[in-house]
C-alpha cells in the first residue's frame, strides 16, 4: 500500500500553502493505528489540499492514495476518509443543495484549464499572473480533476455499502449520491437498512440521482429524507403528503447524524420547499419564521436564506415603510431573534454577509432600528 507514493513529484505540485512536499507524510499517517495521528493528518489535509473548499494542483494526485487507504482492510476511520474524498470531489455540499452537483457546468468552465496547468502549474503565484477568465478556467479544471479522480471510486463505495460499520455505510451512501445513477440499485437496497441514518442518507442520495424513494418508512428521519428526495425528483408535481412532510421537517428543532448539510435535515427540508411551493406560499413562510428563534449559527443560514429568497429581490429598498407586508414580517422576525445572528455567542460573519447581500442591516441592533424606523437616512 502507498508503494508508488514517492513516484509523484510532490515538491513540484502546490497546495494552499505552497509546494506539496508534506503530503506524502500526511497520507502515510492516515494508515497509523494512532487515532490522534490520523486525526491530525486529516486536519492538515483538509487545510492544505482542500483549504476552505478550494482544490489545488496537489488535490487530484492525492486521491488515488486516499482510495488505496480506503480499500485496505486494516485502515481505520474509513468514514472520515470518505468525507475528505467527497469534499475534494464537490467542495461544500451546501453549495449544491437542493439542486445537485452541476457537473456539466463545471466541464464547460474547465475547457482550456488543462493547457493553463501544463504551461505554468497551479501555484498561487501562477494564478495571480493570469487574468480573471483564465484563473476561473484553471480553478474549474483543478476541481474537475479532483471530481473525476473520486468518481472512479464508485465501485469501491458500492462495496463499502456492505460494511459492518454503519458509519462507513452511511458515508458510502452519501458519496454515491454525487456520482453515477448506476449506483441507484444499491441505494434502493439500503433504504431497508436497520440503521435509520443509513437508510435516510440513501434516500437523499437517490433523490440527487433522480430516483424518488417511497414515502412509506415509519421512521421519521427516513420519511423526511424521502420527502426531500421526492421534492428533488418531482418538484411542483410532488404529492401533498410530500409537501406536508417537508413543512413538518422545516419547522423541527432537530439535528441528525446525516452527512448532508452537516446533519441539518430541517435546514435541507427548508431549502427544498422552493422546489414544491411557490414563493408567495404563506405556509412556507410561516414555518420558516416559526423556526427562526430556534436556530443560530450555521443552522440559521438555510432558514433565513430561504425566507429572504422568498420575499426579497436582489436587494431590499432602504426605507422600511417601502417594504411589502411579507418583507416586513421577515425583517421583524430577524429583529426579534438576536440569538439567530450568533455563532458560539459571537456575531456570525456569514449570517451578516447573507443579510447584506439583500441590502439589509448586517447586525442585530441595526436591524432592530431599521424595523422601528419610518425612514432611513
Amino acid at each position: 500500500m502507498l508503494e508508488k507514493l514517492d513516484d509523484v513529484p510532490w515538491s513540484t505540485l502546490h497546495h494552499a500553502y505552497g509546494p506539496a512536499a508534506d503530503v506524502p507524510a500526511q497520507l502515510r499517517a492516515l494508515a497509523s493505528g494512532d487515532a490522534a495521528a490520523r486525526e491530525e493528518s486529516l486536519r492538515i489535509l483538509f487545510r492544505t489540499i482542500f483549504h476552505q473548499g478550494t482544490r489545488y494542483e496537489a488535490s487530484a494526485p492525492a486521491v488515488p492514495f486516499l482510495l488505496e487507504l480506503l480499500a485496505a482492510p486494516g485502515t481505520l476511520s474509513k468514514e472520515e476518509l470518505i468525507e475528505l474524498l467527497v469534499a475534494l470531489a464537490i467542495g461544500y455540499d451546501e453549495s449544491h443543495l437542493p439542486g445537485g452537483f452541476p457537473l456539466a457546468e463545471l466541464r464547460a468552465a474547465a475547457v482550456g484549464g488543462a493547457e493553463l496547468l501544463r504551461d505554468g502549474g497551479g501555484s498561487w503565484d501562477r494564478l495571480k499572473s493570469l487574468d480573471e477568465s483564465d484563473q476561473n478556467r484553471l480553478q474549474a479544471y483543478l476541481e474537475l480533476s479532483a471530481y473525476e479522480a473520486v468518481a472512479a471510486a464508485v465501485p469501491l463505495f458500492v462495496s463499502l455499502m456492505t460494511s459492518e460499520d454503519p458509519a462507513v455505510r452511511r458515508m458510502a451512501a452519501y458519496a454515491l449520491g454525487w456520482f453515477a445513477p448506476s449506483s441507484a440499485p444499491v441505494l434502493q437496497v439500503a433504504l431497508g437498512d436497520e440503521d435509520a441514518s443509513v437508510a435516510a442518507t440513501a434516500a437523499l442520495s437517490l433523490g440527487l440521482l433522480g430516483v424518488a424513494p417511497p414515502l412509506t418508512d415509519d421512521r421519521a428521519m427516513v420519511r423526511g429524507a424521502a420527502a426531500i428526495a421526492q421534492a428533488k425528483v418531482h418538484g411542483r408535481a410532488a404529492s401533498r403528503a410530500v409537501v406536508d412532510e417537508l413543512l413538518r421537517w422545516a419547522g423541527r428543532e432537530e439535528q441528525t447524524d446525516l452527512p448532508f448539510l452537516g446533519g441539518d435535515l430541517p435546514g435541507y427540508a427548508a431549502r427544498s420547499l422552493r422546489l414544491v411551493l411557490p414563493d408567495d406560499d404563506e405556509r412556507a413562510l410561516d414555518v420558516l419564521l416559526g423556526r427562526l428563534p430556534m436556530v443560530s449559527g450555521v443552522e440559521a443560514l438555510p432558514v433565513v436564506g430561504e425566507a429572504l429568497r422568498r420575499v426579497f429581490p436582489a436587494s431590499a429598498p432602504a426605507p422600511f415603510d417601502d417594504l411589502t407586508e411579507r418583507q416586513k414580517r421577515v425583517v421583524r422576525a430577524l429583529a426579534a431573534s438576536p440569538s439567530s445572528w450568533l455563532f458560539r455567542e459571537r456575531a456570525y460573519g456569514e449570517f451578516a454577509w447573507l443579510l447584506g447581500s439583500y441590502g439589509l442591516p448586517r447586525d442585530a441592533e441595526s436591524m432592530r432600528a431599521y424595523a422601528g424606523t419610518v425612514k432611513m437616512p
